[in-house]
């Protein structure tokens, strides 16, 4: 055999892979994946979705002291009965959508009257009453406006008190909640 045949015999050969080289390969692209997921979840729960933690009563049974509250910022398109996530008095609040721009919000005697109906809600134990303090009924929610109520009916502070809260001062859409007993 002649030596430039054995020299492209030995040069078609692979080489044996390094151990260490592959280990550290492999950990290198462990660590790049890793940070990849953890800027992609900053990313997701500081743009798209946020995480708070509930210490207002004012939506028991629904939403307890403690639940974590995980809400979508991208949509405040809201529905009635969505509940939805704003500051009061440095203070981070879930209410409960009860009427939209347009509509007209009464505390009567008989209950929760939205555009004349009175309302049932499912879920609300504690009869819905006029605060002293609030504001005046009949209103008529404005443009860009939402008019929220606590489930707690009896002490909630709501827009019972503070009246509709503009839309674009809210937080987002409740999507769901975590609650500190399941973690």
């Amino acid at each position: 055999m002649s030596t430039q045949t054995h020299l492209e015999k030995n040069r078609s050969l692979p080489s044996a892979p390094s151990t260490w080289r592959s280990v550290g390969s492999d950990l290198g692209n462990l660590g790049i994946k890793a940070v990849v997921v953890a800027l992609v979840f900053v990313l997701i729960f500081t743009c798209v979705c946020g995480l708070r933690r509930n210490t207002d009563p004012g939506m028991t049974p629904s939403v307890k002291d403690g639940d974590l509250v995980v809400f979508y910022r991208l949509n405040k398109d809201y529905t009635v009965d969505d509940l939805v996530l704003l500051k009061y008095r440095e203070q981070d609040q879930v209410r409960r959508v009860i009427a939209k721009a347009g509509d007209t919000v009464d505390i009567t005697a008989d209950g929760l009257m939205v555009n004349g109906a009175l309302q049932q809600e499912l879920g609300i134990s504690q009869k819905t009453e006029r605060y002293a303090a609030g504001v005046s009924f009949p209103l008529t929610v404005g443009k860009g406006q939402v008019f929220v109520l606590g489930d707690a009916r009896e002490n909630a502070t709501d827009s019972r008190l503070y009246g509709p809260v503009k839309i674009d001062d809210t937080f987002g859409k409740v999507v769901t909640l975590i609650r500190k007993r399941n973690l």
